[in-house]
């Protein structure tokens, strides 16, 4: 049971979210995303999918459409130009595709040359720094969507679905300000989070309609750092050991339902001159002593370690896991002969949070998205924004 206490500050602090980030966050809200954030895009070619689009440039209509003609967008100096089956329409600074809820467009790059992607909702235009900056005005719940399944992955269990969701919507609303002053809320890259426009798997959307505005709160009250991995190797990490700061919720556990999934194991080979060079020249590590050379040579985890270490020499092992590209930082070092050493890891990510491969695991053997939540967050509520009155006194 809430106490009235936390009830007020709860509601308190939404309202203050709320009105600071402009959304009242119903389903029908939307949010700017920027899209092919990463690439440097001369030109563009789009058609309509779905639904009846307008076509306007510099705030003036020109021309609505509904799939019978290709369009392109052509980088021209600190201007785009619009062409209509191959024939120019004009040159603006700005042009947007403005459709209803139901409308889609079909987006190709053509400079780089990439895959068609679909989008819903509205798409803009612009030059900007040299290149197509193209922003998807998009309804936040196909958002989510999108985002699940980029996340996710194709053929996943409704169940799986409906947590990828949940957690997918909470990291949005509670990150929905991280682009602000570049004028747009989040991009499409994993640093926001992963989004490639409208999924191929429509049970997304039961997904979707089945966890309508629930996200994921701490302790406090507070909307969580959805943080989550591709596998744990065993036992989820302490949020402090990754990122340096404590995070009640993001505590360390055993986690059964990842072994025997496929990123549970890994290994990587490496010539022993080479790892001890490179622990000399980034870590100062004392290879020179034959105590701390034995350990660098036989290190082991059972457990989650946070360094190795030996003596006064301390090496983090989330700088060996960048620097060498592992899949993890929970691994053990073997000789091999007396020229190599092997990685034998557990796991895939950073270890904190939801593992996905565990979490698809107990989906699969019946458990549902509370259930999955509550094992790899501690002390959580799942909480619905839409029945915020509940916590108002009345």
């Amino acid at each position: 049971m809430i106490k009235k206490r936390k009830k007020i500050f709860f509601f308190t602090s939404l309202v203050l979210v709320l009105f600071f980030c402009g959304f009242t966050f119903l389903p029908t809200d939307t949010l700017q995303v920027r899209i092919f954030a990463h690439l440097k895009v001369n030109a563009v070619q789009v058609n309509v999918h779905a639904g009846v689009y307008r076509v306007t440039a510099d705030g003036n209509l020109i021309t609505e459409s509904k799939g019978e003609t290709i369009m392109k967008i052509v980088l021209k100096g600190d201007s785009i130009q619009l062409f209509s089956n191959e024939q120019s329409l004009g040159t603006f600074h700005y042009i947007k595709f403005s459709g209803s809820e139901s409308s889609e467009l079909k987006v190709k790059l053509l400079n780089p040359d990439r895959k068609i992607r679909t989008y819903q909702n509205d798409i803009s235009f612009a030059a900007s720094e040299g290149y197509i900056k193209m922003l998807n005005d998009v309804i936040l719940d196909n958002y989510i969507a999108g985002v699940t399944e980029a996340e996710a992955g194709t053929k996943s269990t409704l169940e799986f679905y409906k947590v990828q969701a949940i957690l997918a919507r909470t990291f949005a609303l509670a990150h929905i300000n991280k682009h602000v002053l570049e004028g747009f809320s989040l991009c499409d890259q994993v640093h926001c989070q992963a989004y490639y426009g409208k999924p191929k798997d429509l049970n997304i959307y039961v997904a979707i309609a089945e966890t309508e505005g629930k996200v994921v709160v701490d302790d406090d009250l507070n909307l969580i750092i959805a943080a989550f991995h591709s596998n744990s190797g065993g036992q989820t990490a302490n949020s402090e050991d990754v990122w340096g700061a404590k995070k009640d919720y993001l505590r360390s556990k055993v986690d059964s339902f990842s072994s025997k999934m496929p990123n549970a194991y890994w290994e990587r080979k490496m010539l022993t001159d080479d790892w001890l060079t490179y622990l000399k020249i980034k870590h100062n590590y004392a290879i020179e002593i034959p105590e701390a050379k034995a350990a660098a040579l036989n290190f082991r985890q059972e457990n989650r370690k946070v360094y190795l270490e030996c003596n006064n020499s301390k090496v983090p092992l989330k700088n060996v896991r960048q620097d060498l590209q592992l899949k993890s930082t929970f691994f053990s070092i073997y000789e091999l002969g007396n020229d190599s050493i092997v990685f034998k890891g557990k796991g895939y990510g950073h270890g904190l949070g939801m593992c996905q491969e565990g979490a698809m695991k107990m989906c699969k053997l019946g458990y549902k998205y509370p259930d999955v939540l509550n094992y790899y967050y501690r002390n959580i509520q799942i909480i619905d924004l839409h029945k915020l009155h509940f916590f108002k006194d009345e």
